[in-house]
Parts: C-alpha cells; sequence; structure tokens
C-alpha cells in the first residue's frame, strides 16, 4: 500500500475519523447551518425579486437553495414579511387561503441588491468560493474514513492510488494561476 505510516489500521482509522470531525468543524463554522437575524431579511427579499411568493414557498426556496443547511421557521419568516409589509417594502394580497407576498415599487430597490448578496450565493473569501470545495472535501473525507474501516486492503490500496492522483491533480490547477 505504499510507504509505512507508523501508524496500525486501527490507529490510521481513528486519525482519520479526527481529521474529518476538525473538516466539519470548520465547514460548518464557515458555512454554518444557522443564519443572522438579517440574513432573513436578504432571503426573503432576494426571493420576492424574483417572484411573488407565500411565507411557506419562501422557507421552501431558502432550504432548497442552501441544499437544507438552512430552513427558516415561520416564526422567523412571517415576522419579517412583516416587519417589510410595515415599512411598505412589500405588500400582502389574500388568495384563497394564503397571502402572497410581493415587492413594492419601493422595495425593489433594496430587493436587487439582497439579491446579489442572499444567504445562499456562495461564501467568497479573497475572490474564491469556498462554500462548494469545503463541502466536496468533507463529503470526500466521509468516503475515505468508510474505506479506512472497512475496505478490503486491494480496495485500500486502489483509493490511496486515486487519492493520491487527486490531490496533484488539484496541486496542479493551483499550479495554473
Amino acid at each position: 500500500m505504499g510507504r509505512h505510516t507508523g501508524f496500525t489500521p486501527s490507529q490510521a482509522s481513528e486519525a482519520m475519523w479526527d481529521a474529518m470531525e476538525q473538516l466539519r468543524t470548520q465547514f460548518d463554522r464557515k458555512v454554518g447551518t444557522r443564519m443572522g437575524r438579517g440574513d432573513v431579511r436578504a432571503a426573503v427579499l432576494a426571493l420576492l425579486h424574483e417572484e411573488p411568493m407565500h411565507g411557506y414557498q419562501i422557507i421552501r426556496e431558502i432550504t432548497e437553495r442552501t441544499d437544507g443547511r438552512w430552513k427558516p421557521s415561520a416564526g422567523s419568516v412571517y415576522p419579517t414579511l412583516q416587519l417589510l409589509a410595515d415599512e411598505g417594502l412589500v405588500q400582502a394580497e389574500q388568495s384563497a387561503d394564503r397571502k402572497t407576498y410581493a415587492l413594492t415599487a419601493e422595495g425593489e430597490a433594496e430587493a436587487a441588491s439582497a439579491a446579489a448578496s442572499a444567504p445562499w450565493v456562495s461564501v467568497e473569501k479573497d475572490g474564491h468560493a469556498y462554500g462548494a470545495t469545503a463541502k466536496a472535501g468533507l463529503d470526500l473525507a466521509q468516503a475515505v474514513a468508510q474505506m479506512a474501516r472497512t475496505g478490503t486492503a486491494a480496495q485500500q490500496e486502489r483509493a490511496t492510488e486515486i487519492l493520491t492522483e487527486a490531490r496533484r491533480k488539484i496541486y496542479s490547477i493551483l499550479a495554473e494561476d
């Protein structure tokens, strides 16, 4: 399987799980599962900038666009909609048994800037998106940890070759600049 690391298979597996937990903690800290209060406002405005919606549509859209990382509660969305209505940025229309919210002319300008910085837009740092890359790395780490625990020696050897090649390719991408 290559060079000897000094770890027993059990120790190597434990080290992999520890590394994965560190990755998960860093990923959760950067991407997060909870959004700030201002993010509910920005998300609502950004969605209403696209089309009128009712409250549960807004909750569903936010959940889908954040790949399930954030599902705002009705207790945060409906008061935000009411506040936006009080500020004259949205208006509600009753149709059947639901209120559908739409932006007013005054709400359009604020909604345009909210759409550009919506909470589901990839978080950027120094012009580089890290949200999707970090998630892919975490997913890979989970697969590798499972391989370390349950794979046969032959499977682990093939996985090691693939991982080594993937690491080389990633560094070659960085070297392109």
